[in-house]
């Protein structure tokens, strides 16, 4: 099958289409054909040689797909597995490997695709919709009736993760890079949305919160947020990091923390154990499938390239004029 590899480790030039072998399922396993892949930052990362794949998976990025289950490994139809079969639509969350034309992933990590998106669409849900509700509800602790700032809410993660906190019942502050994608995170139920390049964003959170902060930031900043983030916190605050835009090692006012009794937490979700991501999934069936079912949360796709522009695709990521989420179609 065709695949695209990283040929050596560099810029978006380093992407290449090759011939790879096809993918056996192995217990528990289905082989999906796959119609989209999602593009994440994570895949940038990795073709830079910052950020490899974990043991057994594959050498190729691609940590989301969509696609029609072709293939089925040994046990993988019992019902404890889903009990998927031939011909079942299906997006997917993968350790990699979905820059490609298939892919085997464990039957724990399969959703059916919602009534109400595309096949191809659906590619854009995994991993996004998984990260967004995990950090939020599992580790920020989010309810319904708390405030939440996600920081980057025009991202593929963050414009999920504003419509998944909207629909909880959760007040949404939320940051972008323009005034129009501002606008269109307001559109996906921010209440506030502010300009990060002109906005003073710490003093327009305290203000819209008279004062008090939020309870929770999803941040993708890291370093070079922590102290604005640590500063709109409310008491008892919830900060979860979840990316390093900014870099990775800053100071902390241990002080802060203790006085303001804060919870600063950090998470990936790609290294964790297959039944940890198995548990997350069944989550997201339970609690975010319905949401997209009935139209308060929807897949925000930036644009659809094919597969061997996946170099184009890594550079449109890397500019920071994407929207929501870029797909590959094989």
């Amino acid at each position: 099958m065709r695949a695209v590899v990283v040929r050596s480790p560099g810029g978006y030039e380093s992407l290449e289409v090759a011939e790879v072998p096809d993918p056996v399922p192995g217990p528990r396993e289905v082989v999906v054909e796959i119609a989209a892949a999602g593009v994440n930052r994570a895949d940038l990362l990795q073709r830079a040689g910052l950020y490899p794949p974990p043991p057994g998976a594959p050498a190729w990025p691609g940590l989301e797909v969509s696609g029609i289950v072709v293939g089925l490994g040994p046990d993988a139809a019992l019902s404890d597995a889903g009990g998927w079969q031939i011909g079942d639509q299906v997006a997917a969350l993968l350790a990699g490997g979905g820059y490609a034309e298939r892919v085997a992933v464990a039957a724990g990590q399969l959703l059916p695709v919602p009534a109400s998106v595309t096949l191809v669409d659906a590619a854009a849900l995994p991993e996004a919709v998984c990260t967004a509700w995990t950090n939020l509800v599992d580790t920020g602790g989010l309810r319904a009736g708390q405030t939440v700032l996600v920081q980057g809410g025009s991202g593929g993660v963050g414009s999920v993760a504003v419509q998944i906190a909207a629909a909880l019942g959760a007040r949404v502050i939320t940051t972008a890079g323009s005034t129009e994608r501002a606008e269109r995170c307001r559109q996906l139920g921010a209440e506030l949305a502010i300009d990060h390049h002109v906005d003073d964003v710490v003093g327009a959170v305290l203000a819209a919160t008279d004062g008090r902060g939020v309870d929770v930031v999803l941040d993708v900043l890291g370093a070079g947020g922590l102290a604005d983030n640590l500063a709109m916190l409310a008491t008892g605050g919830r900060l979860v990091v979840i990316g390093l835009q900014r870099g990775a090692r800053a100071e902390i006012d241990l002080g802060l923390l203790l006085a303001r009794r804060l919870t600063v937490a950090g998470t990936t979700l790609r290294s964790r154990p297959a039944a940890e991501k198995a548990a997350i999934v069944a989550a997201v069936r339970a609690n975010v499938w319905p949401m997209l079912d009935d139209g308060r949360v929807r897949p925000v796709v930036h644009a659809r390239l094919p597969l061997d522009q996946a170099g184009d695709a890594h550079r449109m990521l890397e500019s920071g004029a994407v929207f929501g989420k870029l797909l590959l179609v094989p």
